[in-house]
């Protein structure tokens, strides 16, 4: 519990096998960490056993993408902070308690990896990556004039439940360019956020995703074409519509 509220871990787990079971029990040294929510997304082989000794409580998800599992394991937490992470090894549970201070202030956090003095020695945060992330970060901080913005695809990130409960039916993006949506749809409904600096380490094993360059450019490219378009159909006074339900 966090000032009588309670506080919800999501972690969406795909290929993170040799480091979940640590993670989980890294953010649990957080004494005010009441339940992790581990969504399993279609993940490898053995990923179910490491979880199930734990206090984590395991749910499935048959859909493919971050997004999706992202929808599940915010949808299962009962928290009324809900805190997203990656079990990778890459984040640190010391670092809930910076998430849940500034949730006092307002109602979103989101984290950033790109300052200098938090990255570990050997993190995947290299030149490319850095300033492909802040590079999206202040284009979104320029056009919808916004606080300040460095790292798009950091996914550590805090939501009050309120908040998430007034974004949660615009979610439409369920693979990877789900982070950036999550910080678009937070700005088009006037909910205030700030950004503070977390941890950064090495992951245990290859992402997916930022472990292959080609796939990160070409994500770095989705994200920044959605920014354009939210930002262009904005002026026209569009704001994104309730999905309908599955």
């Amino acid at each position: 519990m966090w000032r009588g509220k309670k506080v919800s871990i999501v972690f969406p787990t795909y290929n993170e096998k040799d480091s979940i079971r640590a993670a989980i029990e890294d953010f649990f040294t957080c004494e005010h960490v009441d339940e992790i929510v581990v969504v399993n997304n279609n993940a490898a082989a053995g990923t179910d056993e490491e979880v199930k000794p734990t206090r984590a409580r395991l749910v499935h998800e048959p859909r493919q993408g971050y997004g999706h599992a992202i929808w599940r394991g915010l949808a299962e937490a009962t928290g009324d902070l809900l805190i997203i992470a990656e079990p990778d090894g890459t984040f640190s549970g010391h670092d809930v308690y910076k998430l849940l201070a500034y949730s006092d202030d307002v109602p979103v956090v989101f984290g950033t990896r790109t300052s200098r003095e938090f990255v570990w020695e050997g993190a995947n945060m290299g030149f490319l990556l850095k300033f492909g992330n802040w590079g999206v970060g202040k284009l979104i901080e320029f056009l919808f004039n916004t606080t300040i913005l460095t790292d798009v695809g950091c996914s550590m990130r805090l939501f009050r439940r309120e908040a998430y409960e007034k974004i949660a039916p615009q979610f439409s993006v369920g693979g990877s360019a789900f982070g950036p949506q999550l910080m678009l749809l937070t700005i088009l409904n006037g909910i205030h956020f700030t950004e503070i600096p977390v941890n950064y380490r090495s992951r245990v094993g290859v992402s997916s995703v930022t472990g292959n360059k080609f796939r990160a450019a070409w994500l770095g490219m989705k994200m920044t074409a959605m920014v354009l378009r939210y930002r262009f159909l904005s002026w026209f006074g569009w704001r994104p519509k309730k999905r309908r339900e599955e």
